[in-house]
């Protein structure tokens, strides 16, 4: 295998001029690896290509997901993620970073080149919203790097918390429902629903920081993104790459966000909407629901737009309806297309700019180039760090191995003994010693 494919000890060394090759081949792109000052042994490896920062700051939405997944390598190692959210909703890949060990300071330091890129990449960097799990290490990292961003949390992480104290399905998908509530209203009327089967748990609810993943009362802008485990959308990347040495895993995500982008943008050629497919549906639905409601107009921006159930006041000059929904989701909701429709407006004028064609089609405008082959790349070149003799960065693998597995137990003939055999009886003839699908009775 080494033969094939390099070895892993070789890959760590062969770091420093992999980290050259991409900057050189991709310029504008980060990458960066840090090795233990005492003995060298490698501790962070960071990379995002010129193409993913660009991407994001000119055309994606300001929402940011963070999660992690643990390597099955040779050496121990996880992987971090940030990724953005395109118009039609899908994961974009921003940033990625190996650590040799998951801790507080690893999560800093990834946090902390985020930001450095996204500050040296934009002037004005616009103001986030940040998705990720509840982990200590995590909310700490982004009160300390983005302190003006609106932090929310993954509901997926929190459901399955919750699952694992209130093992009900009613319950996790009534929390689910309380979750995606635009209203507060909506939402007591949720919590009152699971109070009546468990108090416990609607207790617990009210005391989970409710304002940092209820959509109603979340600051941020989400555009209906309620989870952060972006790393089930990479899943087949990740487990494909996941046992190779460090550069052949590098290289097998980059092939794969090479193509990835490649994709994106010559599907987005074959479109002719002015949005995105998601968008499309979207704006389409609510056309269809506008012809059910009455309008009547209170000024040029104010509509009071009556339906079956409710009635909702709309503002087309604030881009706003009491139901909530064109505010949370950037797209118009029902009832402010049937206050549109009134007053002769185009629909499509008032969709946020993130969902249309032209800005899927900038966010990937930018090309992921090839990397060379390892046998091409020269050594270091006299102006990129070095160590204090003037030589090449040596990074040695990291000093902890994987651990290997708990053997499978297998148990003793002895551990049988006693124990009474179960008797199986056929349902058809209801004769002991075989089953139904092999019963030879006669009908």
């Amino acid at each position: 295998m080494a033969a094939v494919r390099g070895s892993y000890e070789e890959d760590y060394r062969l770091l420093p001029r992999y980290c050259d090759q991409i900057k050189r081949t991709n310029p504008g792109s980060v990458a960066v690896v840090h090795g233990s000052p005492v003995d060298g042994s490698f501790q962070q490896l960071f990379i995002s290509f010129q193409a993913s920062i660009g991407g994001f700051l000119n055309a994606c939405r300001p929402l940011i997901g963070l999660d992690r997944t643990v390597l099955k390598s040779k050496y121990v190692g996880t992987l971090l993620l940030a990724t953005g959210f395109d118009g039609d909703g899908a994961v974009f890949p921003l940033a990625f970073a190996l650590i040799s060990e998951e801790n507080d300071s690893s999560w800093q330091w990834f946090l902390s080149e985020l930001r450095q890129l996204l500050e040296v990449n934009s002037e004005n960097m616009p103001k986030l919203t940040i998705l990720s799990s509840r982990d200590q290490s995590i909310v700490d990292g982004v009160d300390t790097n983005f302190p003006t961003a609106f932090h929310g949390l993954c509901v997926h992480g929190l459901t399955e918390s919750f699952r694992s104290q209130f093992n009900n399905s009613i319950l996790v998908n009534l929390f689910w429902e309380a979750a995606k509530c635009l209203t507060d209203y909506e939402f007591e009327g949720k919590i009152e629903e699971i109070e009546q089967i468990s108090p416990e748990a609607a207790l617990w609810i009210r005391n989970s920081q409710h304002s940092r993943w209820a959509t109603y009362c979340f600051e941020g802008t989400r555009f209906g993104h309620l989870t952060a485990n972006v790393s089930e959308s990479l899943n087949s990347w990740i487990q494909d790459a996941s046992g190779l040495p460090i550069i052949q895993m590098m290289e097998s995500i980059r092939r794969q966000l090479m193509t990835l982008f490649n994709e994106r943008r010559e599907t987005s050629m074959q479109w002719s909407t002015m949005l995105v497919p998601s968008a499309e549906r979207h704006v389409l639905e609510a056309i269809e629901e506008s012809h059910l409601y009455q309008v009547h107009k209170a000024n040029e921006a104010q509509f009071e737009v009556m339906t079956s159930e409710a009635k909702w006041i709309v503002d087309i000059r604030c881009r706003s309806c009491q139901c909530r929904g064109w505010e949370l989701y950037g797209l118009p909701c029902g009832h402010a297309v049937a206050a549109l429709f009134f007053c002769r407006q185009n629909v499509y004028r008032f969709t946020e700019s993130y969902f249309t064609v032209a800005n899927y089609r900038r966010t990937y405008s930018e090309t992921i180039h090839p990397v060379p082959d390892k046998t091409e790349w020269k050594t270091t070149e006299p102006d990129r760090k070095s160590g204090e003799d003037g030589e090449e960065i040596v990074i040695r693998p990291p000093s902890v191995l994987r651990q290997p597995p708990r053997p499978r137990k297998r148990r003793s003939q002895g551990e049988d003994r006693g124990r009474q055999k179960r008797v199986v009886r056929c349902s058809r003839c209801n004769q002991a010693g075989h089953f139904r699908t092999t019963c030879t009775a006669p009908i």
